[in-house]
């Protein structure tokens, strides 16, 4: 591994030791933050988890507001996935368990061994079966049977005339709940808003619509999308499918579940602290978090506007870059999106990757649990047989990058529900109660510094980005926790977990850069290890490659829930 010249950067990015609240005492200070009486606690709380020491920090840039990315040639078009460029099963020689793909289902819908109605039918009756005993999967909030079957009915029509839309047409594919879909209420994981159905597609879910793909319904997802384990205390927490004694990992907790668990080939999530590669990584897939701007925001909820970015979550590269195909590009009703780069789909059968150099920041990387090091550290050296050249680099400012980004993701949710706050915040679940309590305590001067960290990051990043193509880290500090029985139903604030968690992730949201989680392995008792890369703005073929190389490393196992639609049909 070459070394960086200069290398003399202090690692500022410290565990953070809060604690782990429930039942009683959990109510008791959600109630007393939500209290004139909330200076009893809020010195304390805002020492332990940083915010007091950020305030006394000077910085001297000016602020970055939204993380825009500089563009030479602009986007035309929505670049798509012909099935003549599929993959054939021969030519992957991954190991072990093989996930259903994209691929599977256009081939046997094509010969004929099987239909979009069938697949409908078994999907419909794995739905209500992931629903039973006493470990339910609670993947989906809503979905409608009959909405599904005549979506299945249209698409085998197509293939019957051999019409077919696109390689994801008579594909399932589910929607997280905070982005709108035409005949559903979008309700974001809340149990009080209204259940109405909205009228009109999010740009993303019309899209897929005119791939032929089938819209399932909306998924479970963490309350407003503050949190990252997928527990829910109005809905069931969504549960992993590969021990549902354990967490999913959120926000798009119900997207993760769904795909690992074969009720959806793949899905759409949004990630504005990690909320797509967090479950994707704790459930064993791949979640791209793209370029900001890259993919339409309308018809989401305006939930953090400058750190959001919807994705796929998918069981391969290969079927997250044709999700991706699918639903990135301009789109004239959000303004954002129309400063871009073309969208480059990469030849993902060709797994050289000679010339990518990986960058490794050792004191972050190591920042993990041993087994969780170890699994990435193994694949990394694998990575570098293949013919990728490791460069050790190094990021200064990660410690205030983490409040920076705490700091705008949770005021901009206080900003943008703050209409609801007034008359329904005791309808929240205990642990959103309080952490908007401590949101609201951030202070206008708190927020212009954050963007003057925001512009610091993007500095650093891009002086980087001079030298390696990939900055790859452990996608999480820890794999999937266990869900404590405790928490049930009404839920916990555990701090320290949650930036356990995050500890990768909030600089990719807060700089804007592309970002993707792929497998790396699992620990010894089979919880899924992912793997981070975040590359330079507009380069998701780049991560797309990487990830495609890394499937042939890693042995797959099976979920320990698993519905297989298309079994008896190969």
């Amino acid at each position: 591994m070459t070394k960086e010249p200069g290398n003399q950067t202090v690692y500022d990015l410290v565990s953070v030791k809060l604690p782990r609240l429930s039942g009683f005492t959990l109510r008791l200070l959600a109630g007393l933050m939500e209290s004139p009486l909330r200076f009893l606690v809020q010195s304390s709380l805002l020492d332990k988890s940083g915010i007091s020491a950020f305030r006394k920090l000077h910085f001297d840039a000016q602020p970055t507001p939204y993380p825009f990315h500089e563009v030479t040639k602009y986007a035309k078009v929505i670049a798509t996935v012909l099935p003549d460029k599929l993959p054939s099963r021969e030519k992957v020689s991954r190991k072990g368990f093989h996930f259903n793909t994209i691929g599977d289902y256009y081939r046997l819908y094509s010969e004929g061994k099987t239909t979009p109605k069938e697949v409908a039918r078994k999907l419909i009756e794995s739905i209500i079966e992931s629903e039973k005993g006493n470990k339910p999967l609670r993947a989906f909030l809503t979905y409608n049977p009959e909405d599904i079957m005549n979506q299945a009915d249209a698409s085998e029509e197509r293939f019957r005339k051999g019409k077919t839309l696109s390689v994801l047409d008579g594909v399932p594919i589910p929607i997280k709940d905070q982005l709108d879909v035409k005949g559903y209420p979008t309700v974001m994981g809340t149990g009080f808003l209204p259940k109405t159905p909205v009228g009109k597609d999010s740009t993303v879910v019309a899209r897929l619509r005119m791939t032929g793909a089938i819209i399932v319904g909306k998924t479970n997802m963490q309350e407003l999308g503050m949190g990252v384990t997928g527990l829910n205390p109005h809905h069931g927490v969504a549960r992993n499918p590969y021990d549902p004694g354990h967490y999913t990992g959120g926000s798009s907790s119900g997207s993760a579940a769904a795909v690992a668990a074969g009720l959806g080939l793949a899905s759409i999530g949004a990630d504005g602290g990690g909320s797509i590669r967090i479950p994707s990584s704790f459930c064993g897939l791949v979640g791209l978090k793209p370029t900001y701007g890259r993919i339409s925001m309308r018809g989401n909820a305006p939930l953090c506007w400058s750190v959001e970015h919807i994705g796929p979550i998918a069981t391969t590269a290969v079927d997250t870059a044709i999700l991706y195909s699918a639903i990135a590009g301009p789109d004239p009703a959000d303004p954002v999106t129309l400063h871009q780069s073309p969208v480059i789909l990469p030849d993902l059968e060709n797994f050289d990757i000679s010339d990518v150099t990986l960058g490794i920041y050792p004191e972050w990387f190591n920042h993990a649990t041993p087994d969780i090091v170890s699994t990435c550290q193994s694949l990394v050296q694998q990575l570098k047989k293949m013919g990728a050249k490791l460069r050790e680099i190094s990021l200064s400012g990660l410690g205030s990058g983490r409040v920076a980004h705490a700091i705008t993701i949770t005021s901009e949710m206080v900003n943008g529900t703050g209409h609801y706050y007034k008359n329904h915040h005791h309808a929240y679940g205990l642990d959103l109660r309080l952490n908007l309590a401590i949101a609201r305590m951030f202070s206008s001067s708190d927020y212009l510094k954050a963007q003057q960290v925001r512009t610091h990051m993007l500095a650093e990043f891009k002086r980087v980005f001079e030298e390696v193509d990939i900055i790859i880290t452990p996608t999480t500090g820890i794999v999937a926790p266990p869900i404590p029985e405790n928490t049930l139903p009404e839920g916990e604030s555990n701090l320290t977990e949650l930036f356990e968690i995050m500890r990768f992730m909030f600089p990719a949201n807060l700089t804007g850069f592309p970002a993707i989680s792929f497998p790396a392995g699992y620990t010894k008792t089979g919880l899924p290890v992912g793997m981070q890369a975040i590359g330079k703005a507009w380069q998701e073929n780049t991560l797309l490659r990487l990830a495609s190389a890394a499937e042939i490393l890693v042995e797959g196992k099976a979920p320990e829930v698993y519905f297989d639609l298309l079994k008896g049909f190969r």
